[in-house]
């Protein structure tokens, strides 16, 4: 089965979930290539051997992820204007899978801030079109079910990642576990190209100033500024590794944090999306904001005992999973099916600014403050999202 066979475009009625799974071991293969990389990264290699700060790594991780979702906009407002999904789909796995090696001949954190940003950037190329394609694949009733399979599958190589991390560092020593991370990457592009199919779409003539006036309703837009609002107070796990070495977690331990961390998202993105869709997602939506409060709030007030880093690990996997899982089910509700890129593109931008401040904010006043100072940032920015939603969550309820 080639990519002509599989790549002509079917309809939702003929991919259904077996698309999905697919994507999802797609997925999966890259995590582990991604994540062996992500349970060293930020603390082992960037902080400890190549000297960076906490404000730094704030920085290289705001702007990774700016570029991640930047490169998610032109991606998305593509993907509705060429109708495909597939062909960017394989250029953003393709780009983050070359990438990553190189973070074994990075001997400075500039050098690994340019690595990082490369990565970043091919998911981001991938994720709105793969998005878009799993929206695709399935009925609009059963999205929460199919994203949060999704984000099952993707987090099972999250968690495989460190672990094969933690037993092969010693082995092979950091650097060659960078290079080593290739080899799940170019599994998972054979499986892409091979076994996934693409939905039939319909050319869309209209410009991209079209697209963006049909898409930005006044719901859509109210729901994008309750989401910035929270993402500029949403920092990233580097800092929930960094928290654990600093209650105690010794260095080469720090990977199986993060197994322990992506763990808590394997078991709760599926059934956090099933609940989704039958009472709702924006009340889930308000479970994973006061998830992520409680999470910073643990940041404050545990202190002194290296096992509180393991707790708080917990909770901001539980965090992460019921928010990545709602918030991707939910944009397609907002738009016509024919904008979901455009819409995802919107959505992104929006991740993206925030992204970079509350990464760059956060590591800053943890270099300048303390840990209890940036997790303080983030309590405050979470609460007014809380109150945010819920007031767009009456409004939305109103208006029908």
């Amino acid at each position: 089965m080639g990519w002509g066979t599989l790549d002509k475009g079917k309809s939702a009625k003929e991919l259904g979930l077996r698309n999905v799974i697919r994507l999802g071991y797609v997925s999966l293969f890259t995590d582990i290539s991604t994540e062996m990389i992500l349970g060293v990264l930020p603390v082992n290699f960037i902080i400890n051997q190549l000297g960076a700060t906490a404000a730094i790594l704030g920085l290289i991780e705001g702007s990774a992820e700016a570029a991640n979702n930047i490169f998610r906009i032109f991606a998305g407002v593509l993907t509705d204007k060429i109708a495909k999904r597939k062909p960017i789909v394989v250029i953003g796995y393709g780009l983050s899978t070359l990438a990553k090696p190189l973070f074994a001949v990075a001997n400075s954190w500039g050098q690994a801030f340019a690595v990082r940003v490369v990565d970043r950037a091919g998911k981001g190329t991938r994720t709105t079109p793969r998005d878009a394609l799993i929206s695709d694949s399935i009925p609009k009733s059963q999205a929460g079910k199919g994203f949060g399979l999704h984000s099952s599958m993707d987090q099972v190589g999250a968690v495989l990642g460190p672990i094969l991390s933690f037993v092969l560092l010693p082995v092979i020593g950091l650097r060659n576990l960078f290079w080593i991370s290739f080899i799940p990457g170019a599994i998972s592009l054979i499986i892409l190209v091979f076994f996934v199919a693409d939905a039939r779409g319909r050319m869309r003539r209209r410009t991209v100033f079209e697209n963006a006036k049909a898409v930005l309703t006044r719901d859509f837009v109210l729901l994008l500024v309750v989401l910035g609002i929270f993402a500029v107070g949403a920092y990233n796990f580097s800092f929930i590794l960094l928290e654990a070495q600093s209650l105690g977690v010794q260095g080469n331990f720090i990977p199986l944090v993060y197994a322990l961390l992506n763990f808590a998202t394997v078991i709760i993105a599926f059934p956090a999306g099933i609940i989704a869709d039958r009472i709702g997602k924006l009340p889930v939506l308000l479970l994973s904001f006061l998830v992520f409060m409680g999470t910073s709030l643990a940041g404050v007030v545990l202190v002194g005992y290296w096992a509180y880093g393991l707790l708080i690990a917990i909770f901001y996997g539980g965090y992460l999973s019921i928010s990545d899982t709602v918030q991707r089910a939910m944009v397609p509700d907002f738009t016509r099916p024919e904008l979901k890129g455009t819409a995802y593109a919107f959505y992104y931008t929006i991740i993206a600014i925030g992204s970079l401040v509350a990464n760059s904010v956060f590591g800053a006043l943890w270099t300048s403050l303390g840990a209890g100072a940036a997790f303080q940032f983030s309590i405050a920015t979470s609460a007014v999202a809380v109150v945010a939603l819920i007031l767009f969550t009456v409004l939305h309820q109103r208006s029908g």
